[in-house]
Order: C-alpha cells, then sequence, then structure tokens
C-alpha cells in the first residue's frame, strides 16, 4: 500500500483547568474535580437534575427529533458508502443471455443464434487504493456516528436549557404575582390616606402607575414562556398546540459535575471525535493520490454457449471461453497527479487545522463554563444580600409614609429597588442551572470514543 500510514496528530492539552471549583462554592455541593473513584457523567446525564418532567422530555428528544432523524440517515448513508467501497475489492460477474433470429440477403430461411456469455472481470487492488478508499468510507462513517451523537447531545441540552429557562420565567411571574398583591394594597392604603386628607392625588397615581407597570412586566413574560414551551415541543418532535409545560418555580441549584483533567476531553467530546475520524479519511486520501502514479491490471475471463439449435445449446461443442490481462499505465498528464497529491496534503492538513481548533475551542468552552459557575455563585450570594437590604429599605420607607415623615416617592423607589433585586436573584438561579447545562455539554455529555462504531460495524450489512 503506497502513501502515508495514519498517525493522530497531537492536540494541545493543558494539565489542567484554569478555573478551579471556590472553597464555599465545593463544599455546598459545587462541581469538583473528578478523582478516578468518581462517579463520571453518564449517557443520561440530565438526571442528576433530579427532575422527572425534564427526564420525560429528554427521553423523547432521541425518539421523535426530526433533526436527529436526519443525522442518523447521513449515518445510514456513510454506512452504505463503505459497503461500495468494499465491494470494488471483488470481481464483477456479469450474464447476458440472447436469442436472436436474422435473415440476409436471399438466403432461404432464417437464422437463429442463442447466446448464453458470462463474464467477470477483476482489477486487482496492487499499490492498495481501493483498500484505503474503504479504509476511508469507514473513517468517514465514523464521523458521521459521531456528529450524530453531537447532534444529540446538543439538543437535549437545548432542551434542558430552555426547559430551565421557562421555568426561571415561573419564578419571576410568581414573584411579580406576589409583588402585584404587595402593590394593590399599598395602592388601597394610599387611596384611604387621600380620603383622610393625608395623602394627595399624585400619591395614588403614582401607585397606580406602579401597580400597572408591575402588571405589564407580568403580562410580558407571557410571549418569552410560550416561545420556549414552543421550542421545547419542537425539540420532542411535536407540534406546538400538542405539549404543555405545567408551571414550576426553580427552587435547588444546580447539582456537582465531574470534571476531569483536560486530556480527558479528547476522548469525551463527539465533536472532537467526528474531526479527529475526518482526519483519518483524509490521509486516506493521500495514499489514493499516490496510487495513480503506478499501472493498473485488469483479468478478463469470458465463457459460454452458443448454437443455433436450443436442442443442441447446452452441449460441449456449443461453448467458447477466453482469459486476459491488461495493463495500463498513464505515460503524459500535465502533472495532474502530483497536483492531486498536493491537493489530498493540503486538505489532510485542513482537518488537523480544523480538529486542533475543535479541541481549543471545547476547552473555552469548559472554562467559560467553570467561570460561569463560580462568579454566579458568587454573585448569588450578593445578591441575596441586596433582596436583604431592599426589603429592609422598603420597610422603613413604609413606616415613615405612614408616619407622614417621608413622601410616597421614596416608597417606589424602595418598591422598585426591591422588585429589581428580587428579579435578579431569581435570574441568578436560572443561570446557573444553564450554565451547568452547558459546562455537562462542554464535557461530553457522559460519551465516549469508546462507543463509536468500529470500522467493522460500520461495514456490516443491514441496519
Amino acid at each position: 500500500m503506497v502513501g502515508p500510514n495514519y498517525k493522530r496528530p497531537a492536540a494541545p492539552a493543558p494539565p489542567e483547568f484554569k478555573e478551579k471549583p471556590p472553597a464555599d462554592f465545593k463544599e455546598a455541593g459545587g462541581w469538583k474535580p473528578a478523582q478516578p473513584t468518581d462517579d463520571m457523567l453518564k449517557g443520561k446525564w440530565w438526571e442528576i437534575y433530579n427532575d422527572p418532567a425534564l427526564n420525560a422530555l429528554e427521553e423523547q428528544v432521541s425518539l421523535s427529533n426530526q433533526n436527529l432523524a436526519q443525522a442518523e440517515a447521513v449515518y445510514r448513508e456513510a454506512r452504505a458508502a463503505v459497503l461500495i467501497s468494499r465491494a470494488s475489492l471483488s470481481p464483477t460477474v456479469s450474464a447476458a443471455p440472447s436469442a436472436t433470429e436474422s435473415r440476409t440477403g436471399g438466403a432461404a430461411g432464417i437464422r437463429t443464434l442463442l447466446d448464453l456469455p458470462l463474464s467477470a472481470a477483476w482489477a486487482p487492488d496492487l499499490w492498495g487504493n481501493i483498500r484505503r478508499g474503504v479504509t476511508s468510507a469507514a473513517a468517514s462513517a465514523q464521523a458521521s456516528a459521531a456528529n450524530l451523537e453531537n447532534a444529540r447531545l446538543l439538543y437535549q441540552s437545548e432542551l434542558a436549557q430552555d426547559y430551565f429557562q421557562l421555568h426561571g420565567l415561573d419564578g419571576e411571574a410568581e414573584l411579580l404575582e406576589t409583588t402585584l398583591k404587595s402593590y394593590d394594597q399599598y395602592l388601597t392604603l394610599t387611596k384611604n390616606r387621600k380620603a383622610g386628607g393625608i395623602a394627595s392625588d399624585l400619591d395614588v397615581a403614582q401607585a397606580e402607575a406602579q401597580l400597572y407597570a408591575t402588571r405589564a412586566q407580568l403580562q410580558d413574560l407571557g410571549i418569552q414562556r410560550a416561545q420556549l414551551e414552543h421550542a421545547i415541543a419542537v425539540l420532542i418532535g411535536k407540534p406546538p398546540s400538542e405539549l404543555t409545560v405545567p408551571g414550576m418555580t426553580l427552587k435547588t441549584p444546580p447539582p456537582p459535575v465531574p470534571v476531569a483533567v483536560p486530556s480527558v476531553l479528547l476522548e469525551r467530546r463527539p465533536d472532537i471525535a467526528a474531526g479527529e475520524r475526518q482526519m483519518a479519511a483524509a490521509n486516506e486520501q493521500i495514499g489514493i493520490a499516490e496510487a495513480a502514479f503506478y499501472p493498473t491490471l485488469s483479468l478478463s475471463a469470458a465463457l459460454g454457449l452458443e448454437n443455433n439449435r436450443i436442442t443442441t445449446w447446452i452441449s460441449w461443442p456449443a461453448r467458447f471461453f477466453s482469459v486476459g490481462a491488461s495493463m495500463a499505465e498513464t505515460v503524459f498528464e500535465a502533472g495532474r497527479r502530483r497536483a492531486a497529491v498536493s491537493q489530498s496534503q493540503a486538505a489532510f492538513d485542513a482537518t488537523i487545522a480544523a480538529y486542533r481548533q475543535t479541541v481549543l475551542a471545547a476547552f473555552q468552552q469548559v472554562e467559560d463554563n467553570l467561570a460561569a459557575l463560580r462568579v454566579l455563585a458568587e454573585e448569588s450570594v450578593t445578591a441575596d444580600q441586596a433582596v436583604a437590604s431592599a426589603e429592609r429599605a422598603l420597610t422603613v420607607s413604609t413606616a415613615q409614609y405612614k408616619s407622614g415623615t417621608t413622601s410616597y416617592l421614596a416608597v417606589i423607589q424602595s418598591q422598585a429597588t426591591a422588585l429589581a433585586a428580587e428579579r435578579t436573584a431569581v435570574e441568578l438561579l436560572t443561570r446557573r442551572l444553564t450554565a451547568s447545562v452547558l459546562l455537562v455539554q462542554a464535557l461530553g455529555g457522559g460519551w465516549d470514543s469508546s462507543q463509536l462504531p468500529t470500522p467493522k460495524d460500520v461495514a456490516a450489512k443491514g441496519n
């Protein structure tokens, strides 16, 4: 076999991630570096959130998502290509039976000719170009299998993010509904004070404006929630009209996510596995291009029966046969073959660069979401302090307003500050959960390159 044998190119892999778990977050059950004895992420990674409703939705992604069905069909197409390439290693046998009747010139009678030929042709794979083609097709099929798993992970991750964002909106809606009840009580208080001559109509108008503005915010959340619910429906392969996600508020912070050393990431990400298999396929194309410099040998044989009478057609004298061999070599082609080799080498170099870029992007995604979880955990502590202070300020301003020592404007400002702080706390919990989903996705979702089908598997007949 002419051409280079494939050797997996090296990719940058630091000894450890830059981001470290903060001590307080680690003690609270946050993410942690994985040890050899730790349980690694499994295939059904979403089960770490202990949410039965999320589990039920995720199970439907693999069954009904049409984009996954498309990716699975592409994989089956790639497997068929392996069988097509492998068939070139075997001889081709054909048969062309015929029966003809003819009359020429003024000859009397009709001439009948019965023919039953069999022919075989075979081009031995002297230089390995056919075998390299089979290997290349198998590697491409493996890349398609990895792309299928990567698509599955992306859609599962997208569903989990949409799910948590939707219920994050439910939490905001619950907060706004509670706030509206409080604002309604403040409006009643202000109207009573106005009736008693203590408050002015300005105070009533300000209380009404605060109430209506908050109600509008609550109504606006309905648009975002509906869109997220529709997106979830499509991800599980259903029309939006057929899915209703019950309301629920988020209460639990993200669960621990085991994080192994960076080098393990090279085996855990399906997109990295796809890039590596694409390099292997491109390497075989170099050998195929180099094989064009060598002559090709073709062997052929034919045998059969030929007679003008059906009664003596199948008889020894009616037999015929031929065998032959031919060799062909291109003498001049103006540098076409050399250019083809250079083209294949350049294509291989391009897959190496794409592979290494995918690895770098994977490390970035892990670092980004580790940093996001760390910062958001710290920010949540600060946000809780802000909520407590804002509520205390509202209590003080309300008491001062009732005693007549301050205007209603101070109450409104305290109300707005408290609502903003509480919404920030709700949003932070949503962002922490979605960041943990993105971290799981960045880590490969529990997938491993050992799950890729082998070359023998992709070349097996049947589904």
